[in-house]
């Protein structure tokens, strides 16, 4: 434990402590995003497909995050309710994943925040954020707070924006509880 770790615990200024799980369909940039996220003098390991699930850990001023990053490929999205590039050809399935979390009981009764990484900004013809939202119908999602925040893995674009909003959104839920 380091020196400022015993202040903070002294003082007790603690981090409060999140749980996240990142849902995509395989090589939407998930551990691309997730590797922006880890400290600039941390290790950057080549992305591979992920197999199963991979934990990363993170934080923040204000939360230190355990991030699960779930395998995108079909045969393991049944995984995903476990631990509860969007392309033009793959929406149709991504909406019906995201029907299919959406009603699980465990994400259906509560006001978990759910951010969305419209990832692959960088790119040339590619959806709109706000033609994302339409085609997903993320307005219909009215019992839990939402984001889509624009992005690019690649860059770092737009990914500590959408963290920020998702911390703020955590600690106004943990205020309430």
């Amino acid at each position: 434990m380091g020196l400022l770790d015993k202040l903070s615990a002294c003082l007790r200024l603690r981090r409060k402590s999140a749980n996240i799980l990142c849902l995509g369909l395989d090589n939407s940039g998930k551990s691309t995003i997730i590797d922006r996220l880890k400290p600039a003098n941390a290790e950057v390991q080549l992305v591979t497909p992920t197999i199963g699930f991979n934990v990363e850990k993170f934080s923040t001023i204000r939360l230190s995050f355990t991030v699960f990053d779930m395998s995108g490929q079909g045969r393991y999205r049944n995984l995903w309710e476990h631990y509860y590039n969007v392309d033009r050809l793959r929406i149709s399935v991504v909406k019906e994943e995201l029907d299919t979390l959406l009603i699980h009981p465990d994400v259906k009764h509560s006001r978990t925040p759910i951010l969305f990484f419209a990832n692959k900004m960088d790119l040339e013809d590619v959806m709109s954020s706000d033609t994302l939202t339409n085609t997903l119908k993320l307005h219909d999602i009215q019992c839990k707070p939402w984001s889509i925040c624009p992005c690019s893995a690649m860059t770092g674009e737009g990914i500590q924006d959408g963290i920020q909003w998702l911390q703020d959104n955590i600690l106004e839920e943990m205020k309430r509880k």
